[in-house]
């Protein structure tokens, strides 16, 4: 297959949701040019959540934006959209042309090593459009990326390059959950970009 078809890979999930799996969207020199620019210009903060009524920070880092000051709720902590920069509104117009959908708000984490990772959970807060596609492209250090069927239990693992896209969409979210599995293996950073549709009157 060509590396840069427009055509995505078929449904990488054997039921109950969609996901796609582009590969690199874009050369290696683009990559890691927006892998170092990402890294430099993102305000990234700490994660904060609240796990069995415990306030923790997380060693990965967030940082959150949108076309409004979006707040967006998960594992207990409350964050608000700052405005788009140069490089995530260049990024989005490309994953946007790539899958042909729309996204209004980008959750970035930086995971500085493959010690960090994130745990089992799907992206159902309903802030976020239901069954709404959510595009993720990844920079820096390749990873192992997972879904796991809520009532089977099966598995879908694949590993997620440099400068690539991949697509959730359909009722993903609803059957199913994703991890990003930690390992001592990698050593480097990864940024990750997830690209989101927020429903402005559901945020209350």
């Amino acid at each position: 297959m060509d590396l840069f078809d427009s055509d995505p890979l078929s449904n990488i999930l054997p039921f109950d949701g969609i996901v796609q799996y582009y590969g690199p969207v874009m050369k290696k020199a683009e990559a890691d040019y927006y892998f170092s620019s990402l890294l430099e210009t993102l305000e990234w903060k700490p994660d904060l959540a609240v796990l069995f009524g415990k306030r923790i920070t997380t060693s990965r880092k967030v940082a959150w934006y949108g076309n409004e000051p979006y707040s967006y709720t998960y594992s207990g902590s409350t964050k608000q959209a700052l405005p788009w920069t140069s490089e995530l509104l260049a990024l989005k117009a490309m994953a946007e042309e790539k899958c042909g959908e729309r996204f209004n708000s980008c959750l970035a984490n930086l995971y500085h090593n493959g010690g960090e990772g994130m745990a089992w959970h799907s992206d159902g807060e309903k802030m976020l459009q239901k069954d709404g596609a959510i595009a993720s492209m990844s920079f820096g250090a390749e990873r192992k990326f997972a879904f796991k069927h809520k009532a089977t239990q099966q598995t879908v693992s694949l590993v997620l390059q440099a400068g690539s896209l991949l697509v959730m969409k359909g009722t993903t979210q609803t059957h199913w959950l994703h991890r990003l599995p930690p390992t001592t293996r990698i050593k480097t950073a990864r940024v990750n970009l997830t690209f989101r549709t927020i429903v402005p009157g559901q945020l209350l």
